[in-house]
């Protein structure tokens, strides 16, 4: 069974989170296993201080190296050839559909989660196997990004969704956005829903949604189009 670990100074709001939804159905149903822990429990002193202030005179505090490399020690096998290591920076790569397809090959998906300015770059430059950012924008934790990662993981994992359809359909999948969808009643507030998905034509309707896309791409995404 795929295992999605979180390495958090928040577990509760992780572990909160995956409770609902598709995420919490898969774990249910043996589909997918989730685990969190926390740096602080690695901790060597009486108070599990995990932070410190960083050399160099920047401002804030920063995540300590230690703790972050025993909780994710902790989490690895001792030989971790399937697994990949994730820390979740604004540096990082933009987080994008292959990524999430590619993840969902591996057994093993540990997030490390950062706080305050970020983990002590010694623990990414020693254990990240990908670092991914989800937009050019400043969050407060490293654990919204995680989280919005490990949906788009899990929803690829077999069996997760009801109709394995629905996943070449989505925005991302293939070459751009997917065309808008409805459904009843056919007319709401004086909008209709178009006649030729109501028409039962399924092969006007395929190419319906492919030109739908292709202009809702170009109109909103063009970085996509070849």
């Amino acid at each position: 069974m795929p295992r999605i670990d979180f390495v958090t100074l928040f577990p509760d709001m992780v572990r909160g989170a995956l409770e609902h939804s598709i995420l919490g159905r898969a774990a249910s149903a043996g589909l997918v296993e989730f685990r969190a822990v926390s740096p602080r429990d690695y901790c060597y002193d009486q108070h599990k201080k995990v932070d410190d202030t960083p050399y160099g005179g920047h401002p804030g505090m920063l995540i300590k190296a230690e703790p972050v490399a025993l909780a994710i020690e902790g989490l690895l096998p001792p030989d971790p050839t399937a697994h990949a290591v994730i820390f979740t920076e604004p540096s990082g790569i933009p987080f994008k559909q292959e990524n999430a397809k590619e993840l969902a090959q591996y057994e093993q998906v540990v997030f490390v989660c950062g706080h305050y300015e970020g983990i002590d770059h010694r623990a990414e430059e020693t254990y990240a196997t990908h670092v991914f950012s989800i937009g050019d924008y400043v969050l407060t934790n490293g654990e919204l990004p995680a989280l919005v990662m490990a949906d788009a993981i899990t929803r690829l994992l077999p069996g997760v969704l009801g109709a394995a359809e629905s996943l070449e359909e989505d925005s991302f999948s293939g070459q751009g956005l997917s065309a808008p969808n409805y459904t009843k009643p056919p007319v709401w507030r004086g909008k209709e829903v178009p006649e030729v998905l109501r028409s039962g034509d399924h092969k006007k309707i395929e190419e319906w949604r492919r030109v739908e896309g292709e202009n809702r791409t170009r109109e909103r995404r063009p970085d996509l189009l070849p």
